[in-house]
């Protein structure tokens, strides 16, 4: 298994880079992969103390993770032989700078400017080809710097939308421990109660969770690197992705203009939970009181289109086995546990 050797969060901690670098004897040329926007948010700072220090250091401005758009990079990358490569941005630049850093085995940092989901500590990265998710098994940063006045700054969605991401642990550990009891599968206790710890820690804070309070940043950032590294441990994502994800794809092909991932995903979670008989109305109060998305109104879907997304979820992925798969709901029952939810009127 891979796991962080530095983990570093707290404000004005994007100064740390230099220092990072060096107590893990990164040497020579680097290359910050990052989006537009993260770019002149932190990747200029971060650019500038590389220079300061003598690092010879390259940028290069990553759109979505597209096939086509993986092939330029890897290109440019072949070109620059960069030996260190900094992640600077939200789930798309890291889940790109994680692939590169695979395939062309270069360690990498990652510094989040947003925190919407778990990806910016796990070694799963995700490629869009067609309408169907891709996940792959890549490698986990070598450090993250995560400085919260940066992600601060970032809209305040994104944060529920990583609150929601987190809180459905709670019903991703449940489908893996089913895959095990029904099917055989691989379960570790250890990385499951990570996962849960981390969707416990949030439901606990939820008052704590709201703009401007740092606390509540450092709190769901420690609880999306314990997902990550719960997938680590792992070797898979199942600790932390089940049916509310695949109901969460669902979406994305039913209706493209959706809400963010983690968004989504939480209130699959409400539904999953309700199937798999545990406590739903914890789930969605807790999901209420940050602020997040609990009805298909609020997602900006149709009462149709939910109910159409809980009917396909379980063909999105039909190799992972979860309580979709194993209860197969049909239209009318999908329409009912969504009522009974209050996510559709």
């Amino acid at each position: 298994m891979q796991l962080p050797r530095e983990v570093i969060v707290g404000n004005d901690v994007l100064n740390r880079v230099i220092e990072v670098t060096q107590r893990l004897n990164l040497k020579g040329t680097a290359l910050i992969i990052s989006g537009k926007k993260s770019y002149e948010v932190a990747g200029k700072q971060v650019k500038k103390s590389l220079e300061q220090a003598k690092i010879n250091t390259h940028k290069i401005i990553a759109k979505t993770t597209t096939t086509e758009n993986m092939t330029i990079i890897e290109k440019q990358i072949a070109n620059l032989k960069p030996q260190i490569l900094f992640a600077i941005g939200g789930g798309t630049i890291i889940d790109t700078t994680k692939i590169n850093s695979y395939k062309k085995n270069i360690p990498f940092i990652s510094i989040p400017t947003t925190i919407s989901h778990d990806g910016i500590a796990s070694p799963i990265a995700s490629i869009k080809e067609t309408n169907r998710p891709n996940s792959i098994m890549t490698q986990a940063p070598l450090a993250i710097i995560a400085d919260t006045n940066i992600i601060s700054q970032a809209p305040w969605k994104s944060v529920i939308s990583g609150c929601g991401d987190t809180i459905a642990k709670f019903t991703s550990v449940k489908d893996w421990n089913l895959a095990h009891t029904e099917k055989g599968e691989y379960y570790g206790e250890y990385a499951a109660s990570l996962a849960q710890m981390s969707a416990k820690l949030i439901t606990k804070n939820a008052t704590q969770i709201q703009p401007k309070n740092t606390n509540g940043l450092h709190i769901l950032l420690e609880a999306l690197i314990s997902c990550g590294v719960s997938m680590s441990i792992a070797g898979s994502s199942k600790p932390c992705s089940g049916a509310e994800h695949l109901f969460s794809h669902a979406i994305d092909i039913i209706n493209p203009n959706h809400a963010m991932h983690g968004e989504q995903v939480g209130v699959g979670s409400i539904l999953t939970a309700f199937l798999h008989e545990t406590n739903w109305e914890q789930i969605r109060d807790t999901l209420k009181q940050i602020g997040a998305p609990t009805t298909a109104k609020e997602l900006g879907v149709k009462d149709e289109e939910v109910i159409k997304a809980l009917e396909i979820a379980s063909t999105i992925r039909p190799e992972r086995y979860t309580i979709l798969h194993k209860l197969q709901p049909n239209y009318e029952t999908c329409k009912t546990v969504a009522k009974t939810t209050k996510v559709i009127d």
